[in-house]
């Protein structure tokens, strides 16, 4: 694991608990289950390029599904 990894990582944890809180205040599941995503995947995704495209695709879920 590089420095850039970790600070990807740390970028997309603080986006996915902003998802977390959002989601849990507006009772919506899609933005609360991007987050929860937002948050873990960063341990199981390695390669920085991967992590860019799992964490923009994470980013953007809310946005185009609504449930």
């Amino acid at each position: 694991m590089d420095q850039s990894s970790l600070l990807w990582g740390l970028l997309f944890g603080s986006i996915g608990m902003g998802y977390i809180v959002y989601g849990r205040r507006q009772r919506a599941l899609t933005p609360f289950l991007a987050g929860l995503g937002l948050v873990a995947f960063p341990y199981f995704v390695d390669g920085t390029l991967a992590m860019l495209v799992v964490g923009v695709a994470l980013m953007a879920l809310p946005r185009f599904v609504k449930v």
